[in-house]
């Protein structure tokens, strides 16, 4: 018997998801040429995203009847000190925003390998137990040498853009 197979196509048009795919294929490349510029670079969007939705936040309060008005502000005046903070230090947020990034992978390995470790146990099988314990190895390795894997971090998120976008592009062309 051979069951008739129905290929639906994405509702985002093909070309959509070409140009990210391309996008993110170019912005891996940049991370594995030049991750120290790249990754000051992409701090500083970061920094210009959080200015600029804090004073969305800030206008959002006088412009909208909110019940909780104050958590529109608060956010807002936060969205605005740390976007002015990073947009004045590029340099120095762009090792922040890094070891903050290490330390929530870590700590968000070291909570999954126990979950996998927990699933093995009641029965999930012996890969569930395998993956948990890589998963607690890496969020300790992470959480142990939080310098060097900062360092590593903007090749490790440009290669996996490089595979990402050509996922993408062959996406696109498919769904074409």
């Amino acid at each position: 018997m051979t069951a008739a197979v129905t290929q639906t196509k994405s509702p985002v048009p093909w070309w959509l998801i070409l140009i990210e795919g391309i996008a993110v294929l170019v912005l891996g490349a940049l991370l594995l040429t030049s991750p120290a510029a790249t990754a000051v670079i992409m701090t500083t969007f970061l920094g210009a995203y959080f200015l600029v939705s804090g004073i969305f936040n800030i206008v959002a309060v006088f412009t909208n009847k909110q019940r909780r008005w104050y958590w529109s502000l608060l956010i807002g005046i936060l969205g605005i000190i740390a976007g002015l903070l990073v947009l004045q230090h590029p340099i120095w947020s762009t090792v922040v925003v890094g070891g903050t990034l290490t330390i929530m992978i870590g700590v968000w390995a070291l909570m999954m390998g126990v979950l996998y470790l927990i699933k093995g146990f009641q029965g999930e099988g012996v890969w569930s137990i395998i993956l948990g314990i890589v998963d607690i190895i890496i969020g300790l390795w992470l959480l142990t040498n939080i310098g060097k894997a900062t360092l590593s971090l903007p090749w490790a998120i440009g290669f996996l853009a490089v595979i990402g976008g050509i996922a993408l592009i062959i996406l696109a062309f498919k769904n074409r």
